[in-house]
């Protein structure tokens, strides 16, 4: 079976470490998927978390257009309700414009963060009503087709809004979800969809079942699209690709204790201070569900995933985390399980 690999990216940010460097970083890591013919690569939006970069994903985008050639881009996803569908209509129209033919516009309906963010969004700039969600996708479509959107007034007359002036090039828009709902509406308006295993791989069979069961065919997308996520941690033996991993399933497991985020440990700062009984618990019952090892197994297992649940692509989440004498502005674990597990699908 042939698999197609694509990669997202929440910026991570360790210890010691500047955003300008984490930013370096990701930089690196999409140059070189760009290199490896990774198929596309998206940037996650979350706000106000310490070990996490990724608040922006239309100005990672096109910095990371403007270092690539052939690989696709975009957002994994938009927080819809945290912005004015207009705005994000013109963002993602000039994206496309700037990278003709290659931009995602994956959307969410989660706020990517914490009710005070929200709040602190809402008084900061255009936001979204959540319950207006289907109407907001639509008219994002809308606003960004060529045609452009036609509001009518109640006085008679039509006024044309267009996301860009004169488009050739419209990103293509996908739904985000961990639960029935994305799963659902995706279907009623037939479009692709994405489910985030590498979060809540718990409600996978049944959201993927709902959405191709239900599936109303368009005319973009005459039959379902989808692929999935999967956090992946490959390296040259088993064991030093599980220590790679234990940062990021560390930070992982105080968020679900709810204990205070902190920037990624190190995988120095891990093996200082080994984890309690309580914690090793969850780290394990999260580990089950992530790929980690050698090339070749990972290969094996992320294909027979793929073949499980219909799909011909996986995105991986690559939560390799970095030892304290890696560079800073660098993602050597990272490009490491790219590259070996590029080399290893082949």
């Amino acid at each position: 079976m042939t698999l197609t690999l694509s990669l997202l990216d929440l910026v991570p940010l360790r210890t010691g470490q500047t955003t300008a460097q984490a930013v370096a970083a990701s930089m690196q890591l999409v140059r070189r998927a760009d290199e490896l013919g990774v198929h596309r690569y998206w940037f996650a939006e979350h706000h106000n978390m310490p070990a996490i970069a990724s608040s922006s994903p239309p100005v990672l985008i096109a910095a990371a257009a403007s270092r690539t050639e052939r690989i696709r881009l975009g957002s994994g996803g938009v927080m819809l309700p945290n912005h004015s569908p207009l705005i994000v209509a013109e963002q993602f129209s000039t994206l496309a414009a700037l990278a003709p033919g290659r931009i995602d516009l994956g959307i969410g309906r989660a706020p990517g963060s914490d009710p005070v963010i929200t709040q602190l969004l809402r008084q900061s700039g255009a936001t979204s009503d959540v319950d207006r969600f289907p109407d907001n996708i639509t008219d994002i479509i809308a606003l960004a087709h060529p045609d452009g959107a036609s509001l009518r007034f109640a006085s008679g007359g039509e006024y044309t809004v267009k996301a860009t002036p004169v488009a050739t090039s419209t990103p293509e828009v996908w739904l985000l979800g961990s639960s029935d709902y994305s799963a659902r509406l995706a279907a009623q308006l037939g479009l692709p969809y994405v489910f985030a295993n590498h979060f809540a791989g718990d409600h996978l069979e049944h959201a993927m079942s709902l959405y191709r069961t239900q599936y109303r065919p368009s005319a973009e997308h005459p039959e379902p699209k989808s692929f999935l996520t999967a956090n992946t941690v490959v390296a040259p033996t088993y064991d030093e690709a599980f220590e790679r991993a234990l940062p990021h399933l560390r930070m992982m497991a105080r968020m679900r204790s709810g204990l205070p985020l902190r920037a990624a440990e190190t995988v120095d700062e891990v093996r200082a201070a080994p984890s309690d009984e309580a914690e090793r618990r969850i780290i394990d019952l999260q580990a089950r569900n992530w790929f980690i090892g050698e090339p070749g197994d990972v290969a094996k297992r992320l294909r027979a995933f793929a073949a499980e649940h219909g799909v011909d692509e996986i995105m991986i989440s690559a939560a390799a985390g970095q030892f304290e004498a890696e560079p800073l502005d660098e993602s050597t674990g990272r490009i490491q399980t790219l590259e070996l597990l590029t080399a290893a699908l082949r």
